[in-house]
């Protein structure tokens, strides 16, 4: 047995120092056609000051759109779910009432992306199918108050989202939820 540790090491070893020695090949004909090209001359272009003002503005548009999805995102409440069921809570339907109307009011150039999440227990193929189910319960809800069902899409990350990695009750109960993000 140690004979052939032995002999495998030295094998590798010796395949391994024989590449080692080995220099690259180096084309010396393209090297200097490179060399002999000319640069061509820097062109510039002047800029007046009313198109400045115009790419300034297009900038600051960008800008604001993207304040304000991330303030309207903040409106937008976690909907949190009971361990292994995907049915909203009586709690939660208010958080998932005031969302429906950020998203109608507020949030009506953009697309809402429901995120389903889910604590560890379980295997992976059933957590990520229990957070699709999760967003799907979220996504009828939206409907049901009056968002189009074209502006909702769905994603499961299962359990490799947390917001909390504690091993205890309150922690997993965190990670069982539903999170709202706005899309361009």
């Amino acid at each position: 047995m140690k004979s052939i540790v032995f002999s495998s090491v030295v094998v590798a070893l010796l395949v391994f120092s024989g590449c080692a020695d080995k220099k690259p090949a180096v084309d010396e004909k393209a090297k200097q056609e490179v060399v002999a090209q000319e640069v061509e001359a820097v062109k510039t272009e002047t800029v007046s000051a009313e198109d400045a003002t115009v790419g300034e503005s297009s900038i600051s548009k960008s800008d604001s759109n993207e304040m304000n999805m991330a303030n309207l995102e903040k409106e937008l409440s976690t909907v949190y779910f009971d361990f292994d069921k995907f049915n909203i809570r009586a709690d939660m339907q208010s958080k998932v009432t005031n969302s429906a109307t950020v998203v109608n009011a507020g949030a009506s150039a953009f697309t809402v992306k429901l995120e389903g999440n889910c604590d560890e227990w379980g295997s992976d193929e059933y957590n990520f199918a229990l957070g699709l189910k999760r967003a799907s319960t979220v996504k009828k809800a939206l409907m049901a108050e009056g968002v189009n069902e074209t502006r909702i899409t769905m994603v499961s990350y299962g359990e490799s989202n947390p917001v909390c990695n504690d091993k205890t009750k309150d922690c997993w109960a965190q990670n069982r939820r539903v999170d709202f993000k706005l899309l361009p």
